[in-house]
């Protein structure tokens, strides 16, 4: 196999483990009992909140090198390298865009879709739509849902959904979106996640 296409299975593997964490670690099995969850956790209770950089950067280079020790043993240094740049590549993308989610409105159809899907998995059903760059995983674990309009708790709208002027979704997200003006929050603060973990992973959007 060439190098190329170890680079290949690199890019093709992050999706894999995108899903794997996400799923495993933030949702299904171990909710709040690993940092990696509690920061999940904490991503989906306070709004606009992202793990810091430091701490991405600290626990990525360990699983690159993870990756690189462990194919270099299966098909030796060389095309261990090509896998792992793919990998770090699909994963530094897959940080940028998770990001740019959070941060930026939709600007095509791709992006349109990564942020109906994403955020239908915040606010709707925390436990589909697992998958931030593909839906690939979601399909094959039986974990994929169309996410329909997508109802956005007020106090969690992302910064890019409404007109600053009227406060009501802009005309052109209206037929994605839709505010839900919750009169009780399950948490009076976002930062009381840890009291109700439930409410915290579905961004309240549930509240009564």
């Amino acid at each position: 196999m060439s190098m190329v296409l170890y680079f290949i299975l690199g890019v093709c593997l992050w999706p894999a483990l995108e899903y794997g964490l996400h799923s495993g670690l933030g949702h299904l099995y171990f909710r709040g009992k690993t940092a990696f969850s509690r920061e999940h956790l904490r991503h989906h209770a306070e709004k606009d909140f992202f793990a810091p950089t430091y701490k991405k950067v600290a626990t990525a280079i360990p699983v690159f090198a993870l990756v690189l020790g462990l194919f270099t043993l299966i098909s030796g240094f060389a095309n261990a390298a090509a896998l792992t740049m793919g990998f770090a590549l699909m994963y530094t993308t897959y940080e940028f865009i998770h990001r740019r989610a959070h941060t930026h409105g939709p600007t095509g159809p791709y992006s349109r879709w990564v942020r109906r899907n994403h955020f239908s998995h915040h606010f709707q059903n925390p436990r589909k739509n697992h998958g931030v760059t593909t839906p690939f995983f979601d399909y094959i674990f039986g974990t994929h849902v169309e996410p329909g309009k997508v109802v956005v708790p007020e106090r969690y709208a992302m910064q890019w959904l409404c007109d600053p002027a009227t406060g009501e979704v802009w005309p052109h997200l209206a037929k994605d979106y839709e505010l839900k003006r919750a009169s009780k929050p399950k948490l009076k603060k976002q930062e009381d996640w840890q009291e109700d973990l439930e409410a915290a992973y579905a961004g309240e959007a549930f509240d009564s």
